[in-house]
């Protein structure tokens, strides 16, 4: 068949047949973006296109990357390293009171509209809230202060475990972790129940306190805050230590563990990370 009755049959023009492109095939500019792809592995086209530009090669932002397409030269994604959980969560720690501190705060708002936050401190063995400190705002010094009070009341812990907040990682708390001498863990981010304990009893503040309570100032805020902790530690069961409270189940502890007969370090000393404890809180 010719090409005038091919062309009449598909309705084609026979110009478009017969045309080839002139478009120049750009290969030293494309051996040019190779060489800069080599020399810089994780540029991806802009970055070359403004090398170019430098260099005299006037060229269109578009065709640089048509052409860096072409040439199969896109940056490949790095995935993300996967890190076990267990190389960044808390050591485990002895089966008794003042081991492990978590720390965390919990937002609300008064009546008026006024935002404040509390900052919770919890013991993770024993389950104990040690600190619950109510304020519309509270700074990494002022976090250095209630820690610097709590210990003088409890003794120091063997180790303080919190999120990445900025007032957690302020440089009051990194100075005062190295006066002091205490541990101080961060948790990896976006990974809340690496800090379970503390998580908890916010959820538990928020369900039974926060959201049940219209307060009416900052006073009233403290009061309240003050006698429901209280209540938690003295009077509330606790499901994780057997539906006992955690008071008593520190008390307990303190009768197993002498402060004369407390293990000081042996390889053979009892080792208990906080999640066994709840097997061992139902024999009590």
């Amino acid at each position: 068949m010719s090409e005038r009755r091919a062309c009449r049959v598909i309705d084609a023009d026979r110009k478009s047949v017969r045309y080839r492109s002139r478009r120049d095939d750009n290969a030293e500019l494309k051996e040019k973006l190779r060489e800069l792809a080599n020399q810089r592995r994780r540029f991806g086209y802009r970055r070359p296109h403004i090398l170019l530009r430098r260099e005299g090669i006037m060229i269109n932002r578009k065709k640089t990357q048509r052409l860096y397409r072409e040439e199969g030269l896109a940056v490949r994604r790095r995935r993300s390293r996967r890190r076990a959980v267990g190389t960044r969560a808390p050591a485990p720690v002895l089966a008794l009171p003042n081991q492990r501190w978590s720390l965390d705060f919990v937002h609300d708002q008064m009546a008026s509209g006024r935002r404040f936050r509390v900052l919770n401190v919890v013991d993770d063995v024993t389950r104990e809230c040690l600190a619950a400190v109510p304020d519309t705002s509270i700074s990494g010094r002022r976090v250095v202060r209630e820690l610097t009070e709590l210990i003088a009341q409890r003794g120091k812990p063997g180790m303080i475990v919190s999120d990445n907040g900025t007032e957690l990682t302020s440089n009051a708390v990194l100075a005062w972790c190295g006066e002091i001498g205490v541990e101080w863990h961060y948790i990896a981010p976006g990974r809340p129940m690496q800090n379970g304990y503390v998580e908890s009893f916010n959820g538990r503040m928020r369900d039974e306190l926060l959201n049940e309570t219209l307060f009416l100032s900052m006073a009233h805020a403290r009061v309240e805050i003050a006698a429901w902790v209280d209540d938690y530690n003295r009077e509330r069961p606790h499901s994780s230590l057997g539906y006992a409270t955690p008071a008593a189940f520190a008390a307990e502890l303190n009768k197993q563990w002498p402060a004369s007969l407390r293990p000081t370090g042996s390889a053979t000393q009892p080792i208990a990370s906080t999640a066994l404890m709840r097997k061992n809180a139902a024999r009590l």
